[in-house]
């Protein structure tokens, strides 16, 4: 698993103006809309899908297009959601490729602990091979829920989406030095609690 040291520079960034607009229709149900927006954003959304891929070595398992399908079906059925602009949509969507992956590895997990065979039932059929770590799938999921809901939405915004610290203090609010400050504090504690070496934990998770 890759150490949460920074971000990976991603493609070059859809203009925001049409996303921005395509989420607005989409957000009142356009379908139609939301797959313009799909169509605007998927090469954002494949080095979304990278970056969530290269953090646990699942490359092998899945690659970043299925990974974009797999978002596509997820994501189709809250278009009515309120989306706020163009990077709390790829926020929501890095959460949502990571919840993709943590399903995939706890259903090969239950099956090799004998809960009989498992089909997969995701567009992609695949399961994920056994020189995949599903534990790092699944710890990384695990720490980042006990952060707090702001700082595991910048972590979730900066870390996997790719979001400026201006577009996340936009999003939340909140000052790009605020942003500055949970970011160093949530990438510090995340860094311990995945990769002590000494077997000790992370410590209580920032707040």
């Amino acid at each position: 698993m890759t150490a949460p040291h920074g971000t990976t520079p991603s493609a070059p960034p859809t203009p925001a103006g049409d996303v921005t607009q395509q989420l607005h229709h989409a957000s009142a149900g356009d379908r139609a809309a939301y797959d313009r927006l799909f169509a605007l954003a998927y090469d954002e959304l494949q080095g979304v899908a990278a970056r969530q891929l290269r953090r646990v070595d699942a490359r092998r398992a899945i690659d970043p297009s299925e990974l974009v399908s797999e978002l596509y079906l997820k994501l189709r059925d809250q278009l009515r959601g309120e989306w706020a602009g163009r990077a709390h949509f790829y926020g929501v969507a890095a959460r949502a490729m990571r919840q993709i992956l943590v399903d995939l590895a706890r259903r090969q997990q239950a099956a090799k602990r004998g809960g009989g065979d498992w089909h997969p039932t995701t567009l992609t059929g695949k399961q994920l091979p056994a020189d995949v770590a599903l534990e790092d799938v699944l710890a990384l999921d695990a720490v980042l829920e006990q952060l707090a809901p702001r700082q595991r939405q910048i972590v979730e915004l900066r870390f996997f989406a790719g979001a400026s610290e201006q577009e996340i203090a936009d999003l939340l609010g909140t000052s790009t030095r605020t942003v500055q400050r949970e970011w160093t504090r949530a990438r510090a504690w995340l860094y311990r609690a995945l990769y002590a070496t000494d077997g000790s934990p992370g410590g209580d998770a920032p707040t």
